[in-house]
């Protein structure tokens, strides 16, 4: 409609998502008043076909403003209002890149209107734009990122310690044979496996989790023993995060896919998505914590005073909808525990500090929690051309600080919310990475959720922020250790788990009934000190129960009979040592609480005595 003028008022929200405004009028003049219906299956590109139609009847008008009007009325085949939303921004942005004063109504609203229509023969007309492809209404939601990571031609380096980047087929990697395998993974992008894992074995055989055939793919079950590794896993991780300064609140697992941030941000993540239908509303379950953070932020006050803003989840759970071929043991899964820890930073230089803050954070999770030395992960520093050619000295300082060569993706140009991401990956014995701790810097989200903080001038400015997972998944750590624990074996060494996390971190074997009692006095000494003890009370010969725990990996195996009792000294079988060594029962208590100092600590939910115990 070539208007004279229009004149609309806001009067009642119609939708959830309506976007916010003040209820009072609003006049244009002389204005082309586009009443704009979206249907179901109209997409970007033919947002954009319209504006082109638009642009050519604004030279045939001598117009040079338009209007977009949300109109739901002209059609009975809508779209989904977050859809529809979007696709309405999309028309302005595209308007507005074309150099067309342009302004839009607020969306969700019951508006009153008047309008004058100019008296020429083309005051008045009508365009159908419609998608040259249908998409079928049962076809997979499958986010542009996703598709964007299918399809990236990346360039791909080996950086030193010194600085010097080499293009990874010119690079000598005979001397790192793991970067070399990691190369090789990432590069060729076959994420599928065509064998079972060692640590798939190994966690039923040790008791910690299995699949459980009643659920989805890539859900687990943790029985008693993986549940207490778990758990102390995300107590060690959380207290780390607190630590460092991150603010550790809760969200929901479900949102809104027609909240129009959630919406946006969906297609920014390469990730796929598990759909719950709910009465009239589609809802997705989340596949990390940012929407709940980000959101809770928006609402939050903050100050540059309190920059950054540290805010941290640890989510139970996550989902992903990950392709079946993909899944794997605990390597890859669909349900997962994700710490999640974002930081708002004032701006790109305050960022850089943090994300070294972060990165050391990250390192003494790998080093003090799980025990990992620089040998048992790979660097990977993922950015665009662009940003690398701006920020060289960042980046090679990052990589000097990691002290061996790190692997480099380079994109041709920048396909995703963040501008530089980095990760430690583990490479397991089928010769799969797997991402452990990462962190990234995010320039995208905090207008998209309207994040802002006040600076010094009281004038409202965006953070840029920080996502960080200080350790990776949860269960991916439970799959880093066993894999380890393959590994070392099969150079010999005896299978091992850090102690503060093994179950059972000391077994008392009485020699004959008659020193069970005397079994339990010495167990009940050590779980005063916070110290893992069973008895194994069954009517098994001795060779036998040592036997077993060896198959179960505890740490200290003692046995207990009269010569034990008069002398006060303990006959101790250190797993890790391979050797018996005599001790008494205070130093074997002083020696366990220095080995799980700082550790976070749990008792075994299991019975004390193994007679009592059922077998999961």
């Amino acid at each position: 409609m070539h208007s004279n003028y229009i004149e609309y008022t806001p009067i009642k929200k119609e939708v959830t998502i309506a976007e916010e405004t003040h209820k009072k009028t609003h006049r244009l003049d002389d204005i082309v008043v586009l009443f704009t219906c979206i249907e179901e299956n109209d997409n970007e590109e033919i947002a954009k076909q319209a504006i082109d139609e638009v642009k050519k009847s604004l030279q045939k008008l001598k117009a040079q403003k338009i209007l977009i009007y949300p109109y739901a009325h002209l059609s009975s085949n809508l779209a989904k209002p977050s859809t529809a939303l979007a696709i309405l921004k999309t028309m302005e942005k595209h308007a507005k890149d074309m150099g067309i004063e342009t302004y839009r109504s607020p969306f969700g609203w019951n508006k009153q209107f008047t309008l004058s229509i100019k008296g020429h023969p083309l005051a008045e007309q009508l365009r159908e734009i419609s998608p040259t492809e249908k998409k079928k209404a049962e076809e997979e939601k499958i986010s542009a990122a996703v598709k964007a990571d299918e399809t990236l031609k990346s360039t791909w380096f080996i950086l030193q310690p010194n600085g010097k980047m080499t293009p990874v087929e010119k690079f000598d990697l005979k001397n790192y044979p793991m970067l070399q395998k990691f190369a090789q993974y990432e590069i060729a992008k076959v994420r599928a496996v065509q064998q079972i894992p060692p640590h798939v074995t190994l966690m039923k055989k040790l008791g910690i989790a299995d699949y459980e055939p009643g659920s989805d793919p890539g859900n687990f079950r943790w029985p008693p023993k993986g549940r207490l590794i778990k758990g102390l896993l995300e107590q060690y991780v959380t207290r780390k995060v607190i630590e460092y300064g991150g603010m550790e609140v809760e969200t929901p697992v479900m949102y809104d896919l027609q909240h129009p941030s959630l919406a946006d941000y969906i297609e920014r993540f390469p990730a796929r998505q598990y759909i719950v239908k709910s009465e009239d509303r589609d809802l997705f379950l989340r596949f990390a914590a940012c929407f709940g953070q980000f959101l809770l932020t928006h609402d939050t006050q903050i100050s540059y005073r309190q920059l950054p803003f540290r805010i941290y989840e640890l989510t139970r759970y996550s989902f992903r909808r990950e392709k079946s071929g993909e899944l794997v043991g605990l390597r890859r899964l669909r349900a997962f525990t994700m710490p999640d820890c974002h930081a708002m930073c004032a701006d790109l230089k305050q960022a850089k500090e943090e994300f070294m803050v972060r990165y050391d954070l990250c390192s003494n999770i790998m080093s003090d929690g799980l025990e990992f030395s620089d040998k048992d992960y790979e660097l990977a520093v993922r950015f665009s051309r662009d940003f690398y050619k701006k920020n060289k000295a960042f980046i090679n300082s990052f990589v000097k600080k990691f002290r061996k060569p790190a692997l480099i993706e380079m994109l041709p140009e920048r396909s995703f919310y963040w501008v530089l991401k980095w990760e430690f990956n583990f490479v397991d014995n089928l010769d799969k990475a797997s991402a452990l701790s990462t962190d990234q810097i995010d320039i995208e989200n905090a207008e998209r959720y309207d994040i802002s903080y006040v600076d010094e001038k009281g004038e409202k400015k965006r953070p840029l922020i920080l996502h960080c997972s200080p350790s990776g998944a949860i269960e991916r750590c439970v799959f880093a250790l066993l894999e380890k624990a393959y590994r070392e074996q099969r150079m010999g060494k005896v299978p091992i788990l850090p102690l503060w996390l093994v179950p059972t971190q000391v077994r008392v074997i009485p020699l004959s009934d008659k020193f069970v009692q005397e079994a339990e006095k010495i167990a009940d000494q050590l779980e005063k000190n916070c110290i893992r003890t069973d008895v194994d009370d069954r009517p098994l010969t001795l060779q036998k129960k040592v036997r077993e725990a060896e198959t179960e990996w505890i740490n200290y195996v003692v046995v207990v009979g009269q010569k034990e009792i008069d002398s006060g000294v303990l006959p101790v079988r250190d797993r890790k040592l391979g050797k018996i060594r005599n001790l008494k029962l205070d130093a074997l208590i002083k020696e366990i609480v220095k080995g799980t100092a700082g550790k976070p600590f749990q008792p075994l939910t299991l019975p004390r005595k193994l007679s009592k115990r059922p077998q999961f």
